[in-house]
């Protein structure tokens, strides 16, 4: 019978069959289908494929396909193999490896390897330990890269990408090894000493471990046969001991490095923690080392965190003025980044008990604690000072970092907590509370030199606000503290009680400073109206700033206290000042009233009047409360000064003088009475005496004066019977 292959050269035929159950399956295809159906059977025999178990494409296998399941045996176009020949994979045409000749069912390294046969032979307890499944996974992935590679040349490469997501989903969903397992026979006779040292500086630690396990135990029996004296008993328990240092060591190396190279220590922290647990078991026997083989990787696993936090970028801060925010930025990233890696991988290396990722979070919160301690030493400024407070009570517990989404739920029952040195929290509140009180000074210092070079050099009127004389500095002081109160609220209400409080410490002093500063650079300037309008200013912008602080005396009280004593004590010098100047100003004028001169000549009275009345047009312009008690004081100073005179006895009327003088002093009064209630005096109560008086003054005879002289005296006690009476006469 004629050859197929020489009938149509551009077809070939491929026979595939499984376990000699599945009937091969022949069909005619061109040479590049033919190709691309080879390329999709290597996928679907991939290891990631169920179908694809136990496959096997062997000449055996295609010469069975064409007895059994052709009636016509069919072979390959030119050029064709030989009879017996079996059939090469286009893969490897290209270069690959024919994935179909791979042996899907070959034993794992560890198995394979003579050394460990030995250890479990004529025992099948190796098929329960979970690291055996896993590097089977790790073969199928190295065969998949393969067929990968072939299947981009074809454009397939979604249908692989698909495989290869739900592999890491497959990781990712892992569960963790049991918590049982059963121990392999420890061999009869123990490796060397050096033989086992060198198994442990090889990572073979499955095996190190049994040997040494059965080193141990020929310790334990010659110590029961020999006692306690014989020479050969200690040194084998100084091997024993060296060469447990040695195995605790590794192991602390590996745990130290597993989350930083978690594919190469996968497999081997399996066989870390059995060791440990075995170890655990065994702590009380002869021949082992002291100390907790679980704390030992506790230990180990804090160390590697600690590694992990020192790694972290940190620039000078001379280099980068925001070296600190970049790098707790970069802290928070790679906490979060470490326990994505423990929770989705590291933790499925180990059985329940050793609480993986809760280990691993507890570590966080104590090397956290010290790498922050030891960050804190550099952090000098106030904005720095504020980002790390921030960065540890807020940042730190948030969904940033330990809240993040991509750690729920495992972090649910979890603290947040930092493991903070004692009074560290504390001790860093105080120094960003002196920041503050630093900077506020500062900003003072600032305030009282630009009033000097800005206003008083210059000789530069004051500003109005709401037609108010106002230096604006008391805003910039309210800014301030309310910009400190508001950023520390955001972090704690302690801190926004502690800031509030410094600033206010700080303030205390202010008004005694910038009394000095303007006594010494203005004094000059007394009598001239701007001196008066520097006074009224100080007072409207220190009035404001009281109040403005007044605000925090819930949160304060002994430092508002404090400031407003100083403010009041700075008012009372501003106010005293004023009335001391005018008094000083209208004095000539008071001493020639009740004159001779006085009842023929205005001038005196009026000088009087107007400087008053320019005293009152300031007045104006200082805000409340201290205008009504400057209004008040001067009110009384007038009145008092102005009767006074009256009662010296300076001039004495005759005749009709009487009734003028009375006029007079009725129309000067008027005049004053409509000033005060200008300047809101709440002192009406004086209103009345001037009155009263032109009428005594006005009476003829004694029976008259007298009959009015009663009334006065009640509603004025400061008034003497005698004096007045003498005085009228």
């Amino acid at each position: 019978m004629m050859d197929k292959s020489t009938e149509n050269p551009d077809e070939d035929r491929v026979s595939v069959s499984s376990n000699d159950r599945t009937p091969a399956n022949v069909t005619k295809m061109g040479r590049m289908e033919s190709f691309r159906n080879s390329v999709r059977r290597a996928v679907e025999k991939s290891p990631l494929s169920p179908v694809a178990k136990g496959l096997k494409v062997t000449a055996e296998a295609k010469s069975d396909g064409n007895q059994k399941g052709s009636p016509h045996p069919q072979t390959p176009s030119s050029p064709s193999p030989s009879a017996g020949t079996p059939v090469t994979s286009p893969l490897k045409n290209m270069g690959y490896e024919d994935t179909p000749a791979r042996k899907s069912s070959s034993l794992p390294r560890s198995m394979t390897d003579p050394n460990m046969l030995k250890f479990f032979r004529g025992d099948k307890n190796y098929s329960s330990l979970p690291f055996f499944h896993k590097k089977k996974k790790e073969k199928r992935r190295k065969d998949s890269n393969q067929e990968e590679l072939a299947a981009v040349s074809e454009g397939i490469l979604e249908e692989n990408n698909v495989k290869t997501e739900e592999e890491e989903e497959e990781e990712v969903d892992g569960e963790e090894i049991e918590e049982t397992y059963a121990l392999a026979e420890l061999p009869h006779t123990p490796l060397s000493v050096m033989q086992i040292n060198k198994l442990i500086e090889n990572e073979v630690l499955e095996e190190a471990h049994l040997n040494l396990l059965a080193l141990r135990q020929e310790f334990q029996q010659e110590q029961e046969q020999c006692g306690e004296d014989s020479m050969e008993l200690a040194k084998k328990e100084k091997d024993l001991s060296l060469l447990y240092g040695e195995l605790r060591n590794k192991i602390n190396s590996l745990v130290r490095d597993s989350n930083s190279l978690p594919n190469r220590n996968k497999e081997l922290l399996v066989y870390v923690s059995r060791i440990i647990q075995e170890e655990e078991k065994r702590a009380k026997d002869p021949g082992g080392l002291p100390g907790s083989w679980m704390e030992a990787w506790r230990e180990a696993v804090l160390e590697g965190v600690q590694a992990k936090l020192k790694s972290v970028h940190l620039e000078q801060k001379e280099k980068n003025a925001s070296w600190l925010a970049v790098h707790l930025g970069l802290l928070g990233k790679a906490i979060v980044e470490d326990l994505e890696s423990v929770r989705r991988h590291l933790r499925w290396s180990y059985p329940p008990s050793f609480r993986v990722f809760s280990t691993y979070v507890d570590s966080y919160h104590k090397a956290v604690g010290q790498h922050l301690k030891t960050v804190e030493q550099q952090v000098m400024e106030l904005k720095d000072l504020y980002a790390l407070l921030d960065w540890i009570i807020n940042r730190y517990k948030s969904e940033r970092i330990m809240g993040s989404v991509s750690l729920q739920p495992d972090m649910k029952d979890e603290s947040t907590d930092l493991q903070l040195e004692e009074n560290f929290l504390k001790r860093l509140k105080n120094k960003y509370c002196c920041r503050v009180k630093a900077d506020v000074r500062s900003t003072l210092d600032r305030i009282i030199t630009f009033e000097n070079e800005d206003v008083w050099r210059e000789r530069r009127s004051p500003d109005k606000d709401d037609d108010f004389l106002d230096s604006p500095f008391h805003m910039d002081i309210w800014t301030k503290v309310k910009s400190f109160a508001t950023n520390s609220r955001k972090i704690d209400a302690e801190l926004e009680q502690k800031a509030v409080c410094s600033c206010l410490e700080e303030l205390k002093d202010f008004p005694g400073r910038f009394e000095a500063e303007f006594r010494r650079h203005c004094s000059a300037l007394k009598p001239q109206p701007l001196w008066t309008e520097y006074q009224i200013t100080y007072i409207n912008s220190f009035t404001s700033l009281l109040q403005h602080m007044e605000g925090y005396r819930d949160s304060c009280p002994d430092q508002v206290e404090k400031f407003g004593r100083e403010v009041n004590g700075l008012m009372d010098w501003l106010i005293g000042g004023l009335q001391d100047h005018y008094k000083e100003d209208v004095k000539p004028y008071l001493r020639r009233m009740m004159t001779r001169k006085w009842l023929t000549v205005d001038e005196d009275f009026e000088q009087l009047y107007r400087r008053t009345e320019l005293l009152s047009q300031h007045c104006a312009l200082m805000r409340p409360p201290h205008v009504q008690k400057f209004a008040r004081e001067l009110h009384y100073y007038v009145v008092k000064e102005y009767i006074g005179q009256l009662m010296k006895n300076n001039y004495s009327c005759k005749n009709r003088k009487h009734e003028k003088a009375a006029g007079k002093i009725r129309r000067q009064w008027d005049k004053l009475v409509e000033l005060f209630e200008n300047m809101k005096s709440e002192h009406d109560w004086l209103h009345h005496v001037g009155d009263e008086l032109s009428d005594i003054i006005g009476q003829k005879n004694k029976a008259d004066i007298k009959n009015h002289l009663k009334p006065l005296v009640e509603h004025y006690p400061d008034f003497r019977y005698f004096s007045i009476s003498h005085s009228t006469v």
